[in-house]
């Protein structure tokens, strides 16, 4: 009976994969405990954890040691840290990284293009102050300048994904001042698999928008040399949404069942990479391309039939090494380099055909040195120190004049981490850096001589600091407070932009006269990670000098600057980058309880809340703040089966910005159901065989997201069911 039911599984196992594959496999590695924002699938008999951060890495003997983007002597329990695991990817029914984070707390999405476009945005900040990286190096792409730019990073591909806020962001840059969303995978292999090769295969399909994915990852190694393959890829056509926006008034009485125009997408991707790995550490490096061609929905991008055809190409590279001496515990490094375009399609005064590019070629790379703890008797004192550079050439012409001119960013930085463990119960982390950049293009002052350009060469030193103390309390609880003041330097395109951006619908006007923007925040946290009663509860106060925003200022634009005018005439709206002092406040709280055994395993309910509220100094609103949010389920968990119903409630916004409208609340109630189950000894080879049922705003309701510039044209999608599988070899 074991046998037969072992090759029935194989079999339902390829015939899943039958209904439609592109190809991705994981290496297999035992990861070690992190955290998570649901429940997750295990024995009944072992605790489950709650959004709470990994446990300190300790040195342990290679290569059984795993290598993560995380910080490498911090616990990050300083501050937040929310991670999504593989199956909490696969439970979402999102297809980039802000969909599959946009319902945890604190973290929203921009949805300019949902499931296309849709950048993370945290606490209310987005753009420069969220930097999006994959395995410690920056994605490289233009996603930070426009809402309507993917970020060349899939989930697909993807083991986990970090995002990481508090003082370890200052490892990454003063970019990062929202925090760093961090995805990680095993394209530069760090351990050999344990039976010489390995991999998995996932695939999925979707109702709203008859979507299809599918990935293959293969590992495989011998002697002191490890290999890693993937492919993915996916394609969705126009997405289902309950009725038609308010601005088509072709169709002003909704209907249901229909279709976000203009809303269908492609992807694939594929890498290959490689690591020479040795007693003492490994060297690795992978090259990896990223291709997608998507629609953007609205209005008028649908009459113009916009598109977006992104490409990307990336290399990347890192290494370990643990010296014997006694005092640096390890060397690492980071590098990449990255060849990035993408042109903006539309169908406009009779030509069908590229009205914008943007290009970015970037290169960077960070190396740090991690000391061995050294006792100063009142503290054992852990150190790393780092260097980081990094280059980059924008340049986005168009047939109407571009956005701007070819510019350069050179910037070099260097960083130092201090972890003083007290005693069993007290820790401190300090943190600094300094960092130099350098914007060098050429752009006119609009509002003076649009006729002439000007050569603009400006230079700013920002200079961070960070500190934090984490207290262990009775009750298994801990406390952790943290103060951070991190200064930003202004982006190239904040500085110098000066005209037309298409997908958007905005005539956006830099001011190369900005100054550095000054962030003091203060977070406050008590969690409980242990027991049937798990907890987070976290509040937050920042304080902003100079905040740098886009300011719609009401008139709007056509082709040029002199036909900007108050009033409706121009098809563009004017946004102007301005500065203002601003505070951002708020806070996160999310629990589980176990409440009893049921079956084979335990069922329990779950919550969450989030809330943020930003205001310029004379008390009037930051644009495009997300609405506070409440949730909660009821789930069922045992070592193979994991099910939970949830409901998940965005209040009204009405705390608006001039020329910004209100947004109506909504409901997303969600449910999920998944099963996994061990193969050992099968004769197909397989190991592991996981399939799954999602189904997401089951309601079908009218869902606009605060934040997107398109939310009174643009609907989320609607009632959405998610089929998935996967199968470890």
């Amino acid at each position: 009976m074991g046998l037969l039911r072992r090759r029935w599984l194989s079999s339902t196992a390829i015939l899943l994969f039958g209904l439609d594959f592109y190809g991705v496999a994981a290496a297999q590695e035992v990861l070690p405990e992190i955290t998570v924002t649901s429940p997750i699938r295990r024995a009944p008999t072992r605790p489950a954890r709650v959004a709470t951060p990994s446990e300190p890495a300790q040195p342990t003997p290679f290569p059984e040691i795993l290598y993560r983007g995380t910080l490498p002597i911090v616990t990050n329990e300083f501050a937040t840290v929310t991670v999504v695991t593989r199956e909490d990817i696969d439970n979402s029914t999102g297809q980039t990284l802000g969909d599959i984070l946009q319902s945890k707390p604190g973290i929203t999405a921009s949805d300019f293009a949902p499931n296309a476009a849709s950048r993370p945005i945290i606490r209310g900040l987005d753009n420069y102050r969220v930097r999006i990286q994959e395995n410690g190096i920056g994605a490289s792409g233009v996603s930070e300048l426009g809402e309507d730019h993917g970020v060349p990073i899939d989930p697909l591909a993807a083991q986990q994904v970090e995002v990481i806020r508090g003082p370890a962001t200052l490892r990454y840059g003063s970019q990062a001042i929202g925090g760093v969303v961090n995805a990680e995978n095993n394209r530069i292999p760090t351990i050999i698999p344990p039976r010489g090769v390995s991999g998995e295969f996932r695939s999925a399909v979707t109702t709203a928008d008859k979507g299809r994915e599918g990935a293959v990852l293969l590992d495989a190694g011998a002697g002191n040399f490890a290999l890693h393959a993937d492919a993915w890829g996916r394609s969705a056509g126009n997405y289902q949404i309950p009725s038609y926006p308010y601005l088509y008034p072709e169709d002003p009485a909704p209907h249901v069942g229909r279709w976000q125009p203009n809303s269908s997408h492609r992807s694939n991707g594929n890498a290959i990479g490689g690591s020479y790995i040795f007693d003492k550490g490994f060297i690795g490096v992978a090259i990896s391309t990223f291709d997608s061609l998507y629609r953007v929905p609205g209005q008028e991008a649908t009459e113009t039939q916009t598109r977006i055809d992104m490409k990307q190409t990336k290399i990347t590279s890192k290494g370990e090494y643990r010296p014997d001496g006694w005092a640096i515990d390890a060397i690492r490094f980071w590098a990449g380099a990255t060849d990035y375009k993408h042109d903006e399609i539309a169908d406009e005064g009779g030509f069908n055909g590229v009205q914008q590019t943007f290009t970015n070629k970037q290169k960077e790379a960070r190396t740090e040195i991690q000391f061995r703890p050294y006792d100063l008797r009142f503290a054992s004192l852990t150190t790393a120190m780092g260097l980081q550079v990094n280059a980059e050439d924008l340049n986005a012409p168009g047939r109407e004049g571009g956005l701007f001119d070819p510019n350069t960013t050179r910037s070099i930085a260097g960083y130092m981490f201090n972890e003083f463990r007290f005693d069993d119960t007290l820790r401190m982390q300090l943190a600094g850096r300094i960092e130099r950049n350098e914007v060098k293009g050429t752009s006119p002052d609009l509002f003076i001589d649009e006729t002439t350009n000007l050569v603009r060469h400006r230079e700013f030193t920002p200079k961070s600091g960070a500190i934090g103390f984490l207290k262990d309390l009775p009750g298994d609880l801990v406390a952790s407070v943290t103060g951070q003041y991190v200064e930003r330097a202004p982006r190239a395109p904040e500085l110098l932009s000066r005209g037309v951006h298409e997908a958007t619908g905005t005539f956006d006007i830099g001011n190369p006269n900005l100054n550095i923007e000054v962030a003091k925040s203060v977070e406050v946290g008590v969690r409980r990670n242990t027991g049937p009663w798990r907890f987070e509860l976290t509040g937050f106060y920042t304080k902003f000098n100079n905040f740098i925003y886009r300011n719609l200022t009401g008139e709007t634009c056509d082709e040029d600057f002199a036909s900007c005018a108050p009033g409706d005439a121009g098809e563009l709206q004017q946004a102007v980058y301005a500065q203002r002092n601003a505070t951002f406040r708020g806070a996160e709280f999310q629990t589980q309880l176990d409440v009893a055994p049921l079956w084979n395993g335990l069922w329990g309910i779950d919550g969450q809340y989030d809330i943020v509220r930003a205001t310029f100094e004379d008390g009037s609103n930051v644009p495009r703040i997300p609405p506070q949010r409440l949730g909660g389920g009821v789930y069922y968990r045992d070592g193979s089966w994991f099910a939970r119903v949830g409901l998940l409630h965005a209040f009204a916004q009405n705390d608006v910005s001039d020329f910004e409208t209100t947004t109506a609340g909504y409901n997303l109630l969600k449910a999920e159901l998944s099963y996994v189950t061990k193969l050992p000894g099968d004769p197909s080879g397989l190991t592991q065989l996981k399939v799954g049922i999602v189904g997401n705003n089951l309601l079908n309701e009218d869902v606009r997201n605060a934040v997107s510039f398109k939310k009174d044209e643009v609907l989320l999608p609607g009632r959405t069911v998610k089929v998935f599988a996967s199968v470890k070899f």
